[in-house]
C-alpha cells in the first residue's frame, strides 16, 4: 500500500475514526522508540557470577590419549 493509498483511506473516514488512527500511529511511534533504546551496561554487573577454578589451565585427564 502506498503512501496516497493510505491517505486516501484514512481521508475518507469519519472525524472519531481518523482520531483513533491518530492515536493509534502514535502508539507504534512510541512503541518502535521503546524497542530501539539500548540499556548501558554496568561495570562489574556479573562479578562473582562466574567461578574458575585454580587448575583451569591445566590439561584434561580425558584428553590424555590425544597428547
Amino acid at each position: 500500500m502506498t503512501n496516497v493509498q493510505l491517505f486516501s483511506q484514512i481521508s475518507s473516514l469519519p472525524a472519531d475514526l481518523k482520531k483513533e488512527v491518530s492515536d493509534f500511529v502514535a502508539f507504534l511511534k512510541k512503541k518502535s522508540e521503546k524497542g530501539k533504546k539500548i540499556k548501558e551496561r554496568q561495570f562489574g554487573y556479573s562479578k562473582d557470577f562466574f567461578k574458575m577454578s585454580d587448575d583451569f589451565d591445566e590439561p584434561l585427564e580425558d584428553f590424555e590419549e590425544y597428547r
